[in-house]
């Protein structure tokens, strides 16, 4: 399950989700941004990066860690000794929080931090000590969610989606944690599952409701039965390049022109693939597959 990046989209969503998991935020949480951080001279990749609003603030080092790495407290230290060397003057100081499922799966020899973390310089975080899911905050039951298994995740995501009040981001996230669980299911038997149908979501029905007034316009113009099919492919592709721009962001001119080559099959099955798309890779990858 690639939880890292059910992470790394909860705390794009959210920057200040980290300060609910630690004891003492600092007081200017709002102004918080978040990144994942490639420290290129060494290959090591930080999870999460929060930056502080000004340099005055602490730097947070993010690890999701659900198995377990027998350096994994080594590797915080070099990645977090290197970022601040090539960043001091972002910041004041700095702080580490390393998120786990459970304390079986936290590194065993701590002789090397024992000083950083009994001066909360590094805080560890079990999920499942957070709590019922029902009784915490959305983004934090989203993190547990991702630890129950069989009919109780099952359960958990379905309160979850009824709680999301046809947020498409939550329930986005809720359908993709359990379809990585229950990975013998298709997405559409997942959301099935869930009550989740993407059509009642407000953004769908927005984005819809554009595209098909752009075929109609487009078709209605051209006046022929050619120019109607012509208007609903450039409605449905009208459709999918919005979903894909907010799912994804900005679209480069190349990857629009082989959607828009796309017959209106493939943009439909693109419309219902895209909501498991994470990254720009993601789209591209589905082009490459289905030519």
């Amino acid at each position: 399950m690639r939880r890292d990046t059910i992470f790394y989209q909860l705390f794009r969503q959210s920057p200040t989700l980290l300060f609910d998991l630690i004891p003492d935020p600092p007081i200017d949480i709002q102004g918080y941004t978040f990144d994942s951080v490639e420290v290129k001279e060494t290959a090591f990749r930080i999870d999460g990066v929060f930056k502080p609003p000004t340099p005055a603030g602490i730097v947070y080092f993010c690890e999701v860690q659900f198995q377990t790495d027998k350096l994994l407290y080594e590797r915080i230290m070099s990645e977090s000794s290197i970022y601040n060397y090539r960043h001091r003057e972002e910041f004041f100081d700095w702080a580490a929080v390393v998120i786990y499922p459970s304390r079986s799966i936290e590194q065993s020899r701590l002789q090397v931090v024992s000083e950083l973390l009994a001066t909360g310089r590094i805080t560890r975080i079990y999920l499942d000590e957070l709590g019922a899911v029902e009784q915490l905050p959305t983004g934090l039951g989203l993190m547990v969610l991702t630890t129950l298994e069989g009919d109780e995740a099952k359960a958990e995501a379905r309160r979850l989606v009824q709680q999301a009040q046809n947020s498409r981001d939550i329930i986005n996230l809720v359908s993709t944690i359990v379809l990585y669980k229950f990975n013998t299911l298709s997405r559409d038997e997942v959301d099935a599952m869930l009550g989740i149908e993407l059509q009642q979501t407000r953004v769908y029905q927005e984005a819809k409701a554009e595209g098909e007034t752009i075929g109609e316009v487009r078709g209605e113009a051209r006046g022929e039965a050619r120019g109607l099919e012509r208007g609903r492919s450039e409605g449905e592709q009208a459709l999918v390049l919005k979903l894909l721009t907010r799912k994804l962001g900005k679209i480069d001119p190349a990857i629009r022109t082989r959607i828009n080559s796309l017959s209106i099959d493939k943009l439909e099955s693109l419309g219902e693939d895209l909501l498991d798309f994470n990254q720009m890779e993601d789209l591209s990858t589905w082009l490459d597959v289905d030519r």
